[in-house]
């Protein structure tokens, strides 16, 4: 039994899990931004009401989140290239990491888009009114009056997101791409202390997960502060009332 765990392997392994840190932190940073962008698109559409791209919309957004990830990866990293391949763009010499940011972009976008979409129709809609009759522009009234607010409301949520994300690119080895985890398993397998080698790679998930977690409850205090800051429309605004002079 003690040949078979063995403690001290845990940190001997450890170094070399962690040299493998970066192609998780890049895979969780890129399929962030891709699923903001997105997200915020996929939300727009669906608050604006177009007919066409908001049944698009919602018929993505029912399939990722209907699908297991893993699913999504292989149907990406096989499927992908082989469309491609009709239409005649050769991907032979595309990197898997790209299909892991598709694959985790959209999927983080299906999500996000749900999340943005409840903060903003969260702001009340007499905000909306106000900011217009006090003579914003929509894009003033999105940017300053309802985005500061939804963002506040959101981040809880996307926080969440976030660290959900990070804890599912440990699939990433699935398709060759070798992260956290990918190595942990590739030192397992060679040295027959798998047990060990996952070991260290929970502590470095455990460790970036608190991490994340601090960190974005730091930007939501900030983003309390400064919410304090921003300009404040009036929901029920004054009309003067001007008196007819009496006639003697």
């Amino acid at each position: 039994m003690n040949n078979f765990f063995q403690p001290h392997l845990i940190w001997q392994y450890f170094p070399d899990v962690l040299s493998a840190l970066p192609v998780t932190l890049l895979l969780t940073l890129v399929s962030t931004i891709i699923g903001v962008i997105v997200g915020a698109g996929i939300a727009y559409v669906r608050m604006e009401d177009t007919p066409v791209f908001k049944q698009i919309a919602a018929v993505f957004t029912s399939f990722i989140r209907g699908t297991p990830i893993l699913i999504q990866m292989f149907l990406v990293y096989y499927g992908l290239p082989l469309f491609l391949g009709y239409v005649g763009i050769d991907t032979d010499g595309v990197n898997a990491l790209v299909y892991l940011f598709i694959t985790y972009g959209l999927n983080m976008a299906a999500f996000l888009s749900e999340i943005i979409r409840a903060a903003l129709e969260s702001v009340p809609a007499t905000q909306r009114e106000a900011a217009l009759t006090s003579g914003y522009t929509k894009r003033q009234m999105y940017f300053k009056i309802i985005f500061p607010q939804a963002v506040i409301i959101a981040m809880p949520s996307f926080a969440t997101m976030v660290i959900s994300l990070l804890q599912d690119t440990s699939l990433a080895f699935t398709i060759g791409v070798l992260d956290v985890v990918g190595k942990a398993k590739a030192l397992g397998t060679a040295t027959f202390h798998t047990v060990e080698a996952y070991l260290s790679a929970m502590i470095i998930f455990v460790i970036l997960s608190f991490i994340l977690e601090r960190l974005f409850r730091w930007i939501e205090k900030r983003s309390n502060y400064s919410s304090r800051q921003m300009p404040i429309v009036a929901t029920n605004p004054v009309i003067p009332v001007i008196e007819t002079p009496k006639t003697s």
